[in-house]
């Protein structure tokens, strides 16, 4: 299961086909094979070996493919990093994955300087940088790779337990854990994915959110394992993504909730020049059923939804479940398994709300140097997820919220995404977020955080009775409404609730 052996593969029988389309530059199999080379020659010259640990800390560029497959090639395993991280944050997942070399883009090297000196693992020799000019303590990305041969570098001989990457995860609950992915693991999101998206050789992946997020591996790899052409976006923008859609005539794409509803919400949004697409995917959060009725209204028959954890726990709304099943977030897939389970751990009936847990190929081995949350993620095999929900009757499963996300309310359980769906119906909003603050009566109130649609003005009291008028429940009532500009996000595109209730009503009391 070596899955860096795939880019040889393509470069030798595919040597012509476009493999790559990012930021003006088009490579096809030939020419990215002998750069992802060079690469692993010059990385193999600094010294890294097999299950090193080398950090990738770049925004979206050619570079970071290159890292990605040049890395995979040695069995040098890979640590991607938010671009967005700062200082301390920084340096602690450099020690705590024990990186040895790290790869930065030019902007990152300020930070990386107020921080070196806590670093001991990593060679002076090792810190390189893209971009920009010549940097002292930096070595130089481009004349790293130039003076490298673009002969296949010798090939190491790989275990299906050999570590492919380690991938942080969001922080949205909490500090970040290190999640282990093996060559297996990847290996199976490979054949896997390329078979639930329906994807061939012949497809157009392309891909506009950031890459150190885990939900770009759900396309990547399929790419990758089929010889794709793959379309990266530098950087995400609405209407340049419709234009490329169009010009490149791509055919699947991940997305976040977010991006989908900037995209609908662009000037040029139009059935004919997405026409090309025969897979649009949600990944990252719930995408509410108010904004998936107008998605598959306006582009029938293209949408999946993707729940999972980067853990390996997923569930696959396929497109052809939409229509008979549009609240779920689809069923088990071919080798998967999933339970809703009870505080005692027991399955639960249809419909009743519960924790749910699964395993599946995709499974974890573990956190890494965290045996103590992997016990206690991991029990008997299964993966607990922290995640609320229930089965139908047809086994398709219904996403309530996150555990965490809890709102206790007078002793009643409150799920925000519940109140969210109202929320999302009023015709001035366009994303809305509901969490618990604290309330001097009943303990936690849920309050509602919103963003207006372009020109809109909505009175927040007005907006919050226009909400409790609608909700099923008197505690599902809103104790207050924010109006703010934009949400707070991870590098995922992950809306922040954690971030937006520590930083502006932690331990303020909110009266109804």
């Amino acid at each position: 299961m070596n899955v860096g052996s795939l880019l040889a593969r393509h470069a030798r029988y595919r040597s012509d086909h476009l493999a790559l389309v990012c930021d003006g530059e088009r490579l096809a199999y030939a020419e990215l094979g002998a750069r992802v080379n060079r690469l692993a020659n010059a990385l193999h010259a600094l010294g890294l070996e097999r299950g090193d640990k080398l950090a990738v800390v770049l925004p979206n560029c050619i570079e970071v493919l290159e890292t990605y497959w040049a890395a995979i090639q040695l069995g040098v395993v890979l640590v991607p990093l938010s671009p967005l991280l700062r200082g301390a944050a920084l340096a602690a997942l450099l020690r705590d994955s024990d990186s040895v070399a790290v790869i930065v883009g030019y902007g990152m090297a300020d930070e990386l300087d107020g921080v070196r000196s806590e670093l001991d693992g990593i060679p002076a020799e090792r810190y390189v940088k893209v971009g920009g000019d010549a940097r002292e303590g930096y070595t130089d990305y481009r004349d790293l790779v130039t003076r490298s041969s673009e002969t296949a570098p010798p090939p190491v001989d790989l275990l299906d337990d050999d570590v492919f990457n380690i991938v942080y995860s969001s922080g949205t609950t909490g500090t970040p854990k290190g999640i282990i992915h093996t060559h297996y693991i990847r290996a199976n999101y490979c054949t896997h994915f390329a078979s639930t998206w329906r994807m061939t050789p012949e497809s157009v992946v392309m891909h506009a959110g950031s890459l150190v997020f885990n939900g770009a591996f759900v396309t990547l790899m399929p790419a990758l394992f089929l010889g794709t052409t793959y379309v990266l976006q530098t950087r995400f923008d609405a209407a340049e993504f419709i234009e490329t859609v169009a010009r490149e005539r791509v055919t699947h794409v991940m997305m976040v909730p977010s991006q989908i509803l900037a995209v609908m919400n662009a000037p040029n949004f139009s059935a004919e020049k997405l026409a090309s697409l025969e897979m649009l995917g949600s990944v990252g959060a719930p995408l509410h059923r108010e904004h998936k009725d107008r998605l598959t209204t306006a582009l029938p028959g293209i949408f999946y939804e993707l729940y999972g954890l980067t853990e390996g726990v997923i569930t696959i709304l396929d497109k052809t479940d939409v229509g008979k099943k549009p609240g779920s977030v689809g069923g088990v897939q071919p080798f998967f398994e999933m339970r809703v389970v009870g505080e005692d751990g027991v399955d639960l009936p249809a419909g009743a709300v519960g924790e749910i847990v699964g395993r599946s190929p995709l499974l974890m081995p573990g956190y890494y140097k965290r045996p103590d949350l992997t016990e206690a993620a991991i029990r008997n095999g299964w993966m607990f997820t922290g995640d609320m929900g229930y089965l139908d009757e047809d086994g398709f499963l219904y996403l309530v919220d996150r555990k965490k996300d809890l709102i206790i309310s007078g002793g009643v359980n409150v799920y925000p995404k519940d109140i969210e769906e109202v929320v999302v119906t009023h015709p001035d909003v366009l994303e809305a977020a509901v969490f618990g603050v604290p309330h001097e009566k009943w303990g936690e109130a849920p309050l509602g955080a919103v963003v207006l649609r372009e020109g809109a003005v909505c009175d927040p009291d007005t907006l919050k009775a226009w909400v409790n008028a609608r909700v099923g429940a008197r505690y599902q009532q809103l104790c207050a409404v924010v109006v703010m500009h934009e949400f707070p996000r991870n590098a995922a595109g992950k809306t922040l609730k954690r971030v937006m209730r520590d930083q502006y009503w932690q331990d303020k009391a909110v009266k109804i």
